[in-house]
């Protein structure tokens, strides 16, 4: 038979090592998905005509986001609330679900045609796509004869 020294730190690594070095004042984004917050993750994208920004928001309906522009600030929010009551002639259970979550972005000041902006819900993510002004997109290079 063989014997094994165990410690604290072979049972628990994760737990104890982290427990004390962790920053817990640090509330930062960082910090949201380990609390199991809904601050859903955000991609910007860039192309010649357009910026689009995607939000990750699984398990939501279209109905339930909010989307202002409000100057140069686009703020997306949304709110969920569901309620599941299920009776029995044994028991009674009645669940609440509450979800929020809000995302700002400081759109390019004069790049971004406000009138167009249009956006889209499929597969659990958000698409806004924000249409470029005609004078910030890149024009195309021409050449120039000398004469």
């Amino acid at each position: 038979m063989t014997l094994v020294k165990r410690t604290l730190d072979n049972l628990f690594p994760s737990f104890f090592n982290n427990f004390f070095s962790r920053d817990w004042k640090d509330w930062s984004n960082s910090n949201f998905w380990s609390t199991n917050s809904t601050l859903p993750a955000a991609n910007v994208l860039e192309n010649d005509k357009e910026y689009t920004i995607e939000v990750a928001a699984p398990g939501l309906n279209k109905e339930d986001f909010n989307i202002k522009l409000d100057d140069n600030q686009l703020r997306i929010s949304s709110e969920s609330k569901k309620e599941n009551e299920t009776r029995n002639s044994r028991y009674y259970r009645k669940e609440y679900s509450y979800q929020s979550f809000q995302r700002s972005f400081q759109l390019p000041e004069n790049l971004v045609n406000g009138n167009k902006i249009s956006a889209e819900y499929k597969v659990g993510i958000l698409s806004i796509h924000l249409p470029k002004k005609e004078e910030s997109k890149p024009k195309p290079s021409r050449i120039i004869s000398i004469s």
